[in-house]
């Protein structure tokens, strides 16, 4: 595997063990519908919580969470309507969170952003 892969797969795992730190429930990881894909699908409370995560080991070129585009959070949003369709979840309510992680020589600096967008705001 290349390095950036493991960096990207290590911050995932980070970021897995920081939301159940907080109390949130890991439902999948690497969840797939087609070409589209989300990190990490939790549960808190009633809110089903689809979570992109980014890492980077330096900002030189930016923070992690930038790199969130308009195209990629439309494809989350696809894997959502995926996800929730295929499990017949209708009850409880969604968000979409970010998590930048920064890796950092002792630890890594972890950033949640809960409710980083929203999928009636993209353009479909």
């Amino acid at each position: 595997m290349a390095r950036h892969n493991d960096t990207g797969k290590n911050g995932e795992t980070a970021a897995a063990i920081y939301l159940q730190k907080k109390g949130y429930t890991i439902l999948e990881l690497g969840y797939r519908a087609g070409r589209a894909e989300i990190d990490i699908i939790a549960k808190i409370g009633n809110d089903i919580v689809f979570v992109e995560v980014k890492t980077r080991s330096t900002v030189f070129f930016g923070l992690p969470e930038e790199f969130v585009t308009k195209t990629k959070q439309k494809l989350i949003q696809k894997a959502a309507d995926a996800y929730l369709l295929k499990n017949n979840i209708v009850e409880e309510s969604a968000r979409f969170d970010i998590i930048s992680v920064l890796k950092g020589e002792i630890e890594d600096e972890i950033y949640h952003m809960e409710d980083a967008f929203w999928p009636d705001s993209l353009e479909l």
